[in-house]
């Protein structure tokens, strides 16, 4: 697999398409921190790590639903293996003028934009989500 971070959001969109209660995948820091923030921001209900039955470490993302719609309507892979985007703080751009967010890998850990601009830190743009 070439790029673990866009094939996990790739997960997340069709589970929330297919109205899946739950998507499971392969573990990582990168991917947990990214999972939280979505949590955090109320985009998905919980996110805990759990094991297959190889005994690999999976993540296990229960997704979120209002009235049988699902919360996460949209995600984007911004920044890939072959083109990766940075950008200054003050050049992030915004999601649907502010509706949605973008996530950014900054030197201080992974945040939303709103964060990164509050804190004057810049770097790569992981993805965007509304």
């Amino acid at each position: 697999m070439t790029d673990p971070v866009s094939d996990f959001l790739t997960r997340l969109r069709n589970a929330s398409k297919a109205g899946l209660a739950e998507c499971v995948s392969p573990h990582s820091k990168l991917k947990e921190s990214l999972a939280g923030i979505l949590k955090a921001e109320g985009f998905v209900r919980a996110v805990s790590t759990g094991a297959d039955d190889r005994g690999h470490k999976t993540l296990i993302v229960a997704m979120k639903y209002v009235d049988g719609a699902p919360v996460l309507t949209g995600l984007k892979r911004a920044s890939t293996p072959g083109r990766r985007l940075y950008f200054g703080y003050d050049e992030l751009p915004r999601v649907l003028n502010g509706l949605g967010l973008s996530i950014v890998s900054t030197s201080k850990g992974l945040m939303k934009d709103q964060d990164a601009r509050r804190n004057k830190l810049g770097g790569e743009l992981v993805c965007t989500v509304w």
